[in-house]
């Protein structure tokens, strides 16, 4: 293997090499796991710089039991009124997972498409798209790195299935479209009570090598300082042709407390580059879905790249002001800035003839965000209250500079390399997004906190001034209200049901012969409606649920552009998960989707369903302490996508596809209270080609190729 496949970025391979010496005379180490069972960090309240901490992990340690519920703060799954999914560090190491997709895609729930004309991850939350930088970092908007985000930042991924204006406030969902179908939220990692010394490194498929090291202690009287180090370094080949992929990360995890106060800060700093990552393809009209291309072979040109540079910090800050009164602040930022150079192809022909053109992309984003909350626990006779009172604000500045070259020929079955493009048409844009809102709820409990009713409304304001050749402002608020009822039926089985609305930002009239050139539309409503029940059966849990939601779509009708459409998703959702026997992890489900097109112009397109959105989709995945064998473990997952459609006259039907992935993890005692975790993987196990996606952006049908068959191994030392 070449030695450039072990060279991560020079800043990170001077962090790891004062992690490793670190690490290397660390003190109290963690003692060994017991046979067959990977070291467990438990993290305490103070930890998570909030009165109620983390929730704990479920049976399995696969899952949480719960999560942040936005400003109603982290609940246990089986008393929120909502549909809630929590992935734990546990399971992203297990799985290897190098991205925040990744683990995403073990929600059956979620499916992970590609933004448009670029490699920015976006994903499909019940049928409606959030882009990666609609993701919140600890409860805050605009943090994450905006094209891709990588796992060792996080603690734990926290999907809210489901709209979500009243619960996060004003943030770049609410002008990008994002917050209609779900939520994501990542959680950053904390010093736990145990000390932690970690170094890992590894291989992966086409010549890449992987470094990481993970560190935190606690320090003081009653521990009450902590710090957690995280740095990672990868560099090689990705499998996909001759992409080529760099990472570079450091981030630092900083919390305090005391008796009535606890703090918390994180700053980090991510650099991803591409090279020769495969595009997206758009069918020309009239063109059917081709047969996807061999994944491993590619069609990207050799001068096509994407760089990413982010730097983000925030600080949360939490006082209880009496026993029953909780306040706190937090603010955060985020500069990022992106250059790349796309050559997105479009199919003209079946037999793989491409047209294409050169786009070169310079991003700067400037990115600051807050909130403020309080929170207060009393009684009114026989009911108890929760009342929660939070006010946000959003601000984000970008500049665009970007160039288009003339078109040039190619095949998607026999790519060739084309000499780079030259950029005669230049042009540049901006936004700016001022965002603000305030939100009051109150959640009551009766007949012995058995049944939970909360009721609560969000007022916010959105502010969007673009600059540039289609330059507009637009300003428009409003309110959003919510209801959530959650009855205990027993002490296994909770049932709820939920009135819940999302806010997207209005259109503004443009176009030729447009009557009402100009008028600017108030921000548009999804309304949620949602009915399910919950299980819990201590070692092995789950959820069913039913939901409907409704969005409206706005064209052109008689000369008028106005919002005379309407795009409705219902389904049916089911979860399970836990360990319902010792050694035996379970973890899947199912989501049966009817997205259709409602109201469309002429009533042509009325019925039909909405692109990228499949019927079906289901994962289920299994993780087995193989019996007999000391300390080894075996993992699989199936993952199912039924066929979309990439146009809405569902003329261009994407096939549907099956993935199967394995892995297996051994645990070696090496001495000296040590311990070496291997884990090997394979992704696409069969090597299939399929088409991944189908859009992700409003109205656009790309289609996003699968990755190839990857393989990954990795070994972890805890000292």
């Amino acid at each position: 293997m070449p030695a450039h496949a072990f060279r991560p970025l020079p800043h990170v391979t001077a962090t790891l090499l004062a992690v490793s010496a670190f690490a290397a005379h660390a003190q109290n180490a963690a003692a060994p796991a017991q046979a067959g069972v990977l070291p467990t960090i438990t993290v305490d309240a103070a930890a998570d710089a909030s009165a109620e901490g983390l929730t704990k992990p479920y049976a399995g340690g696969q899952v949480a039991r719960g999560g942040r519920i936005g400003i109603l703060g982290n609940q246990d799954n089986m008393s929120t009124p909502f549909s809630i999914n929590s992935f734990t560090q546990e399971l992203i190491a297990n799985q290897q997972a190098q991205s925040i997709g990744d683990v995403l895609l073990n929600d059956p729930g979620v499916r992970v498409a590609r933004g448009f004309g670029n490699f920015q991850q976006t994903y499909f939350v019940r049928g409606f798209p959030v882009a990666s930088d609609d993701v919140a970092y600890n409860g805050l908007y605009g943090l994450v790195p905006r094209q891709y985000m990588a796992a060792e930042l996080v603690e734990r991924v926290e999907v809210f299935r489901g709209a979500s204006a009243f619960l996060n406030g004003a943030g770049s969902g609410a002008t990008s479209g994002g917050g209609l179908g779900g939520l994501i939220n990542v959680v950053p990692k904390r010093a736990a009570s145990e000390s932690l010394t970690e170094v890992t490194a590894g291989v992966e498929s086409s010549q890449t090598g992987y470094v990481a090291a993970d560190i935190s202690r606690r320090f003081g009287p009653d521990q009450a300082t902590g710090i957690r180090l995280n740095a990672a370094g990868r560099d090689g080949g990705t499998g996909a042709g001759d992409e080529r992929a760099r990472l570079g990360l450091v981030s630092v995890g900083l919390d305090w407390h005391s008796s009535n106060v606890r703090l918390s800060a994180d700053f980090g700093y991510q650099n991803y580059e591409l090279k020769r990552s495969q595009p997206s393809l758009t069918l020309a009209a009239g063109i059917p879905v081709p047969k996807a291309p061999d994944a491993s072979q590619g069609f990207s040109q050799p001068w096509t790249f994407s760089n990413e540079r982010d730097t983000f910090a925030t600080v949360r800050g939490e006082v209880d002001i009496t026993q029953n009164v909780t306040a706190w602040a937090a603010v955060g930022g985020r500069q990022g800035r992106e250059f790349a150079a796309f050559a997105p192809p479009t199919l003209t022909s079946i037999d793989g003839t491409t047209t294409s053109y050169r786009f070169d992309n310079q991003r700067d984003d400037n990115i600051a965000t807050g909130e403020v909350g309080i929170r207060g626990k009393f009684r009114t006779g026989s009911v108890g209250h929760v009342l929660t009172a939070s006010g946000s604000i959003f601000s984000s500045d970008s500049n665009v500079n970007y160039g288009l070259s003339n078109n040039f020929a190619n095949n998607l079955y026999f790519p060739y390399p084309v000499p780079p493009q030259t950029t005669p048409f230049t042009g540049s844009f901006g936004e700016s997004i001022k965002n603000s809102s305030f939100a009051l709820g109150d959640t009551m409990s009766f007949w012995d906190d058995r049944v939970l009713l909360t009721l609560g409304a969000r007022d916010q304001k959105i502010d969007d001034q673009t600059f540039g050749p289609f330059g507009a402002a637009y300003s428009a608020s409003r309110t959003s209200p919510m209801g959530g009822l959650l009855v205990k039926a027993t002490k296994q089985i909770s049932v709820y049901g939920n009135y819940i609305e999302g806010l997207v930002k209005g259109d503004t009239a443009q176009g030729v012969n447009i009557i009402n050139q100009g008028q600017v539309f108030a921000p548009y409503v999804a309304k949620q409606k949602e009915v399910g029940v919950k299980y819990d059966g201590g070692n092995f849990g789950g959820a069913l649920s039913y939901f409907t939601t409704n969005k409206p779509s706005a064209y052109v009708r008689n000369g008028v552009y106005g919002v005379f459409g309407e795009q409705r998703n219902k389904g049916v959702e089911l979860t399970v998960y836990g360990e319902p026997a010792k050694g035996l992890r379970l973890l899947g489900g199912a989501t049966f989707l009817d997205a259709k097109q409602v109201s469309t112009p002429g009533g042509l397109l009325d019925g039909n369903r909405v692109i990228g959105v499949p019927k079906q989709q289901a994962n289920f995945g299994v993780d087995w302490d193989v019996p007999g064998v000391r300390n080894l473990s075996l993992n699989g997952r199936v993952l199912y996508t039924s066929s979309v459609y990439a146009d809405g006259a569902n003329l261009q039907q994407v096939p549907s596809w099956t993935r199967f992935d394995i892995g297996a993890r051994y645990l070696v005692d090496i001495g000296n209270n040590r311990l070496l975790t291997l884990r090997a993987r394979i992704d696409n196990l069969t090597n299939k080609n399929y088409w991944a996606s189908a859009g992700g952006y409003p109205g656009a049908g790309y289609l996003t190729l699968g990755t190839p068959r990857t393989f990954s191994l990795t070994g972890t030392i805890n000292f």
